[in-house]
């Protein structure tokens, strides 16, 4: 996948269209990212030692990869590969040509 934890995306699609926020966790096998402060869900959770009340917890649920857009410069762009003379691979932002650093 193109977009790493830590990066910072804008959701492009869905309910939460134009939040920006950093990718907390990626879910490989189905596709999907959690971004911090993004898509937030009530979960139910029974007593335990961490919470011993229990109760209704809000968290981050998950929003599919196709629907978040790496964010470089203040603009959503996509990320593109460059080799260089030394025949070393980087990532670099499509919309302006410069280069990631992650």
């Amino acid at each position: 996948m193109r977009i790493k934890s830590g990066m910072n995306v804008k959701v492009i699609r869905g309910n939460h269209k134009g939040k920006e926020g950093k990718v907390l966790r990626i879910i490989n096998d189905k596709d999907r990212v959690i971004v911090e402060g993004v898509n937030l869900i009530k979960k139910h959770t029974k007593p335990s030692q961490e919470n011993p009340k229990g109760g209704i917890v809000e968290r981050e649920g998950s929003l599919h990869i196709s629907n978040v857009m790496f964010v470089h410069g203040g603009a959503p762009t996509r990320i593109g590969y460059k080799r260089l003379e030394d025949g070393s691979k980087v990532r670099i932002a499509v919309k302006n040509g410069e280069e990631i650093k992650s």
